[in-house]
């Protein structure tokens, strides 16, 4: 996997997925760039992952682990160009975190990682210059970087735990194609 930027900004939804298959920290050393989440995004998914984990948060240990280790920076608006265009973009997407994520990617020229079509329609649109990853595109990279089995790849459980499908004709669905 080839990342055109140096840094890639997760949204949520691949935090979330991320942290159910269980290898957060080592999908995200396997991303060719610096990996960030906003501070919105950090401050939401807490709150989730301890919802849907079980008695000792596992997921909430992971995300908090790889923040400590530098492997994922949280960030947070530095301009008020930055602070304007998420409010516009909350006009637009309904969603707080999704809206941080473009905003910043936006306005640093960085890449973004989500699986959102309103968010992946809307960031095409605002800015097409920009690379839009998935989560499937970055655990097929971890896999590959790591050489697992199929059979271990299928034990990430992205799809169980994380509550995440992807749409029928992706081109990296691991329940359905040659990943």
């Amino acid at each position: 996997m080839k990342i055109k930027h140096s840094h890639v900004v997760l949204d949520a939804c691949c935090v979330l997925n991320f942290c159910a298959s269980g290898h957060l920290i080592e999908i995200v050393k396997s991303i060719p760039a610096q990996v960030v989440v906003t501070e919105v995004v950090r401050e939401k998914e807490l709150l989730t992952l301890q919802r849907l984990t079980d008695e000792n948060n596992q997921d909430v240990n992971q995300f908090e682990t790889a923040i400590k280790k530098g492997l994922l920076s949280v960030i947070d608006f530095n301009f008020e160009r930055e602070q304007e265009t998420f409010v516009n973009y909350v006009f637009e997407l309904r969603d707080d975190g999704e809206s941080a994520t473009c905003a910043i990617a936006v306005c640093r020229g960085w890449a973004i990682a989500t699986d959102d079509r309103k968010a992946i329609s809307f960031f095409q649109r605002e800015a097409p210059h920009l690379q839009i990853l998935s989560t499937l595109e970055i655990v097929k990279n971890w896999s590959e970087i790591g050489n697992l089995s199929p059979a271990a790849l299928r034990s990430t459980v992205i799809r169980t735990r994380g509550r995440y499908i992807p749409h029928r004709n992706h081109p990296y669905d691991v329940g359905r194609s040659r990943v």
